[in-house]
This record gives C-alpha cells, structure tokens and sequence, in this order.
C-alpha cells in the first residue's frame, strides 16, 4: 500500500519507523531483534536508510584503484527482508550521491520490478570525508531533480524515448527541516525548497526530528501559508542520555529546549535522565497527536529499546 494511502485510511494515531541496516558482516538478526518488540505498535511502514560509500584509494602493483566502501550495503535487501518477515510496507531512502540519472533510473526500475512502491526521495548527506556535497557525473544535484526523474517515470517518461513504455507507481516522501537545513540561507528560503519538492510531485513530508511542539507547529503553518499541502508527518527521535543533549545538536543541526537539558543535567542517575526523557518526548508525542498530526516518524537509530518504552507510554 502506498504510504499516503496508509495514513489516510489508519483508524488511530498512525506510526512508522526508521531503521539502519546492520554494517558489513553484521547478521541481520541484529536487526530483527530491534524491531521483533515494536511490532506490536502496528508500524504503518518501516523506512530504511541509505548512505554514501566512503571512497578509498589504494595501491595494487604499482597502480592507484578508487575504491568506494559502503559501511552498511543491502538497503533494498533489507527491504525485502523486513517486508517477507513482518508483512509491512518498506521505504527505501534512496539519494542523489553516487549515482548518474542512468543509474537512478535502473535502479528504480529495480524497486519496480521488485513491487516496492514507496520511495524516500533525499539529497543525502555529503561522502564521508567531505566537507559539501558533490554530486556524481551526470547526476542530480537536488532532491527536487530526483523527485521529478521519478515523478516523470510515474507517467511513463524515461531518459529514453521509449515505445510503449509502462509508467511506474510509486509513492514518493521527501524531507522538511522545521529548523532549517543548515546549508538553506534562511529559514524562507528552505521552505521555498520543500515546495518545490512538492510541486514536482512529493506526496508526503517527513519531518528531521525536533524537541519542541512549537518548532513543528510553526513549521506546518508557515507551509501551508506557501501551499504546502500534502501530509507532514513529525520525525521524533526519543532522547535517553547526556551525551545525546550534544550529539543530536552536532550531528543533525537540531536545537534541544532548555528545559529538557536542565531536566536531564540536574538528574541523579543515568537511569533517572533516560526516564525525563522519555517521557519528555511521550509529551511533546501527545501535544502532536492533540494538535491532529496525520502520524508519528520515530527515528530508532537502529535501537529499539527506548522506541519501544515511548511507544508503551503513549499507548500502554
């Protein structure tokens, strides 16, 4: 079922989950064992990550080889796993970075051929190792670019002109910064940019996580304000420990409410600032659903443990 389609016809608060797949050489048993205890929340869809490979350069006999190691390879793998073993819709992310559009049209093809009809359209993150995004020869630059490869696709458009060619089918989200992308010039602009996402064709909006209602419900009016009308689900991410009041901000460029850190700085014990945490979050996850979100995105960063305490305060 096309994920747009699953959040209109959910009868309840409507959850879906992100997971990682396991790094080379791991089982994906590692990752069974994150999702086996969240089953039981009925996930609408799961959604798997997809990085780029970190290029290398190595000496063989005198000649220099560029060599691209992935440190987590099998995204469409796991999708057809996951989707075989717990009988529910997959998202596989897929972005610009190391692909041609002749690339990205194979590969597309692929999910196609393999019935996976959702796709997470993103840009992605720059290669390990570099400071900026620099996109393969002859690929996308922007997210908007892939969005509408793959929105054109749907009409039966290719890079080729083709006869008679079979339009695709898929269902495509894409992401929205309710602070901002840290490379966007200012928060407008951004928004500017989600619309046009949008207007290629996006039919559903995940959000990067945040903290604060407030941060969201500015995020979604300001939208609509520009047209933006098709659903924007909250990505959530439960926050469990001190040193995630630094990380998160670092890595995804995020702000953390005083009041959460202060909570969690003045607690006695490890186990006392996981608990404010969680149920920091479990509260800013009623305010959403209060305020009449289409769902809830969690972000379990490939544990579920803490996912799965959020999920039992809010519906347990």
């Amino acid at each position: 079922m096309h994920v747009i389609e699953a959040i209109k016809s959910s009868k309840k608060i409507f959850i879906s989950l992100e997971i990682t797949p396991p790094n080379k050489g791991q089982s994906i048993e590692d990752l069974y064992r994150v999702i086996d205890p969240l089953i039981e929340f009925n996930p609408g869809f799961i959604s798997v990550t997809y990085h780029q490979p970190q290029v290398v350069y190595e000496e063989r006999d005198r000649v220099i080889y560029r060599v691209p190691k992935r440190k987590k390879p099998g995204t469409v793998g796991i999708c057809a796993a996951v989707t075989n073993r717990y009988k529910i819709d997959t998202v596989p992310h897929f972005i610009l970075g190391g692909f041609s559009k002749f690339e990205t049209e194979d590969a597309l093809i692929d999910l196609h051929f393999l019935g996976i009809e959702n796709i997470f359209a993103v840009r992605g993150d720059p290669a390990p190792g570099e400071k900026s995004f620099i996109p393969e020869q002859g690929g996308h630059r922007f997210a908007s670019e892939l969005v509408e490869q793959i929105s054109n696709m749907n009409r039966g458009i290719y890079l080729e002109d083709l006869e008679n060619a079979q339009p695709t089918n898929f269902c495509i989200g894409v992401a929205g910064y309710p602070e901002k992308h840290y490379e966007a010039p200012n928060f407008d602009k951004d928004l500017q940019y989600l619309k046009q996402k949008v207007d290629q064709g996006a039919h559903y909006i995940i959000t990067q996580m945040f903290f604060d209602f407030q941060v969201y419900k500015n995020f979604v009016e300001r939208g609509r304000s520009i047209g933006i009308k098709v659903p924007i689900l909250p990505g959530i991410k439960p926050i469990i420990s001190l040193n995630q009041l630094s990380s998160l901000p670092r890595d995804f460029h995020i702000s953390i409410p005083s009041k959460l850190v202060e909570s969690m700085e003045n607690a006695k014990s490890s186990t006392e600032a996981r608990k404010i945490g969680i149920n920091y979050v479990k509260d800013l996850c009623q305010q959403l659903i209060d305020f009449g979100v289409p769902g809830i995105h969690i972000y379990t960063m490939g544990k579920g443990t803490a996912t799965q305490e959020l999920l039992t305060c809010l519906f347990k």
